[in-house]
């Protein structure tokens, strides 16, 4: 199966525990597609953004339904997600999340 970066990575998450995430630690959070390994994950990112990655860990969201601000019976559901916490080496660094606060 030959995958394009694009297909594994789907966008950044960025939060505050990112950011924090980001600044301290040097791990950076993605979404990724739900058929992804380790493995994928760990070769798109440092194809990407020309990193080197030390660890990757693959955490499932399961499927959420939460209620509606604006009515109370209706409720929303909210898709399964799976995310990438990206470790790089300690001179890394992906310019995509630099400058968010």
């Amino acid at each position: 199966m030959n995958s394009t970066v694009f297909d594994i990575l789907r966008r950044p998450i960025v939060t505050e525990k990112s950011n924090y995430l980001a600044g301290k630690l040097h791990q950076y959070v993605f979404e990724v597609s739900g058929t992804a390994t380790r493995e994928q994950v760990k070769t798109a990112v440092e194809t990407a953004f020309d990193v080197d990655v030390v660890r990757v860990n693959v955490i499932k969201l399961p499927a959420k339904s939460k209620r509606n601000s604006k009515t109370r019976r209706l409720s929303i559901r909210v898709p399964a997600m799976k995310k990438a916490v990206v470790t790089l080496k300690e001179g890394d660094r992906i310019p995509v999340f630099e400058g968010v606060e």
